[in-house]
């Protein structure tokens, strides 16, 4: 069977991830039907998702990992999943800023990259609670490093107590937060749907999230598409409390649609595995 040279390695993974939660469950002989690729070509995508962390390989297929509400992943860990969806989200999420703002980023591996993008807007006053977030800004303030940015943004780094996730969450930060308002926040999200609303595993993240989101006057959610339909233990905003959500384009069309119906903008970022532009 010749090889499906339309997808790219990490687009047939999202493809296959997609199958296997929707449906619970699927088989190799099916995803090399759907797919047009080999055998050799869907078992070595099963391994890669595999060591993800994302499924769970079973005799003659794969099923989705069940993780609990409560489970947090690191920084690190997920820092390595969806690269090329958080880069397309990040450079679109990046075009909403408007020089001079005061904007908001909660923490996560999609601001993260958002912030990178973000050093080419001038004059912004950003607003963090992430460390890592606050490291990209501070890194192009420094006179003589690479990659340094002569009036690049200014950053305020709430104070509080760190998170699996490099986070600064608590009281510290709450307090902090809650007598500042911005333009607009770039929220990172553990989950999103029409059910919970946005969540995250930890209870003083949500927290710290909430008073994010009351302090805003524009919400934007950035996040991959593997998000929708996550729910993690404590919800901390309503799908009617954003403006716009920022995705990329592993979402299939069935759910842009039930996105569409709760919210009023959303933003598909990247590239359709035709190859096509992404719609949305």
């Amino acid at each position: 069977m010749s090889e499906n040279q339309n997808l790219l390695a990490e687009q047939r993974r999202a493809l296959i991830l997609d199958e296997v939660r929707r449906r619970g469950g699927v088989r190799v002989n099916e995803l090399t039907r759907k797919l047009s690729v080999s055998d050799m070509t869907v078992r070595r995508d099963l391994d890669a998702l595999a060591r993800q962390g994302v499924i769970e390989k079973v005799h003659g297929g794969a099923v989705p990992v069940v993780e609990a509400s409560t489970h947090e992943p690191g920084f690190e860990a997920k820092s390595t999943l969806e690269l090329t969806a958080k880069e397309d989200i990040a450079r679109a999420a990046a075009a909403m800023a408007v020089p001079g703002s005061a904007i908001a980023l909660s923490g996560g591996t999609t601001t993260y990259a958002l912030a990178q993008h973000l050093l080419d807007v001038p004059d912004l006053t950003v607003v963090t609670n992430s460390v890592r977030v606050a490291d990209v800004f501070h890194a192009a303030q420094r006179p003589g490093a690479p990659g340094a940015r002569p009036g690049a943004a200014t950053v305020v780094l709430t104070g509080g107590v760190r998170t699996p996730s490099d986070s600064l969450v608590g009281p510290v930060a709450d307090q902090a937060i809650v007598s500042l308002h911005f333009d607009v926040l770039f929220l990172g999200v553990h989950g999103i749907s029409v059910e919970a609303g946005l969540s995250t595993p930890n209870l003083a993240e949500a927290e710290t999230n909430r008073r994010f989101v009351q302090s805003a006057r524009r919400v934007v959610v950035v996040a991959d598409h593997t998000k929708w339909g996550t729910v993690g233990l404590s919800s901390f905003a309503t799908l009617e409390q954003v403006n716009t959500f920022v995705t990329d384009a592993g979402l299939s069309d069935e759910v842009r649609e039930e996105i569409e119906e709760h919210l009023p903008g959303l933003v598909v970022a990247g590239r359709d595995a035709d190859g096509g532009p992404a719609r949305g």
